[in-house]
This record gives structure tokens, sequence and C-alpha cells, in this order.
């Protein structure tokens, strides 16, 4: 039987509302994104779970929780799958940081010639972590696992997916950005990951 991965964004947070580049910033859920948490949580009731992998940062971990609610599954925090960091840039308004003259402009619209801002994270070195993520951790228990949930972050979670999927660089964004609370689900079969 092919192992299946959940993949799933964080709860919404102010940052999220307010557009702002949250990164490795360590922001909360707003009650919308508590609510959207606990709604998932309910609809995944009936799955079985043999893990939870998250990110360090509340926003992730928070989400994780609620999604589990009341039942007896391990939840692992993982460094790897904390957000990129947007160095300088963490905390400022999306579309302050969007002009012509600014690197961060081709983050969304031509990763492949994003650089980032000062002290910030290379989409390559994301990838690099996330690939490492998925090949150390989670490949290994193809045998073991039936069903293993990702919480974690726009960019992080797109990360994967560009491993998953074999995407390069240009095609980062893929069928685009989660929403919040938003699950897409992989299997693989012990060689090829495929979307459901």
């Amino acid at each position: 039987m092919p192992m299946e991965l959940y993949i799933i964004r964080h709860g919404e947070t102010v940052w999220n509302l307010e557009n702002r580049l949250q990164g490795t910033v360590d922001i909360d859920l707003n009650p919308n994104g508590r609510k959207k948490a606990v709604d998932l949580g309910n609809q995944l009731d009936s799955i079985q779970f043999d893990k939870i992998y998250v990110s360090p940062l509340i926003r992730a971990y928070e989400t994780a929780c609620l999604i589990r609610g009341r039942r007896d599954i391990q939840i692992i925090r993982d460094n790897r799958l904390r957000e990129i960091s947007f160095g300088q840039m963490e905390g400022r308004c999306y579309d302050e940081v969007i002009d012509e003259k600014c690197p961060f402009n081709y983050f969304f619209t031509a990763p492949e010639k994003y650089v980032p801002p000062v002290n910030g994270e290379t989409l390559e070195d994301l990838c690099a972590r996330t690939k490492d993520f998925i090949v150390k951790e989670i490949e290994p228990q193809y045998k073991t696992a039936a069903r293993i949930m990702i919480v974690a972050h726009g960019a992080l979670n797109k990360g994967i997916m560009c491993y998953l999927e074999n995407n390069d660089k240009a095609h980062f964004w893929g069928e685009g950005l989660q929403q919040n609370c938003q699950a897409t689900i992989f299997s693989y079969n012990g060689q090829i990951w495929t979307r459901k």
C-alpha cells in the first residue's frame, strides 16, 4: 500500500491579514486561524495518522495541536520545517518591498531570479533542507507508516512539493501558494511521489 503524506499550511495570523512577511518571526494564530484549524481537524477526524511533523514556530505547532484534537497522535517538531527566513525584511508589508529596484520583487513572480534580503535564506537552501527532511525522515517510513501529516508554512511547503514533484526553481510555486489550513495530499509507492 502507498504511504500518504498530508502537507498542511498553518492557520491564519494577524500578519497574514496585514500581508506582512512572517518568515521566522514567531506569530500566534488569530481567532479565525484557530477556528479553521479546528474545522480541518473535524474534517480529518476519521483519518488515522501515524505521526504529525511540525515546524517549531508557534503558528504551525498550534495548528497541528488543534487539528489533532483529542486523538493520540505524536507531534514532532523539526527545525528543518521552519519557514524561509526573509532576513531584514521580516515584519514588512508585502506592498512595501515590491518594486522594480528590490530583488524581493521576484519572490512570487520569477523565483529563479529571487535574491534574498540581507540575512535572508535562498530558495536553494530552503529546498535543500526540505529535501533532506523528506529523504531522511519521511521516505524511510514507507513500510512502517500508512499516513503522515506535516504542518508548516507557505514557502516551506512549496519547497517540499518541489522535491516531491521534481520541479525546478522557476516552477517553485507550482499550482500556487496554499491557503491557510489547506491540505495537499501525496502518495508514495517507495519510489515515486504522486499528488492525489
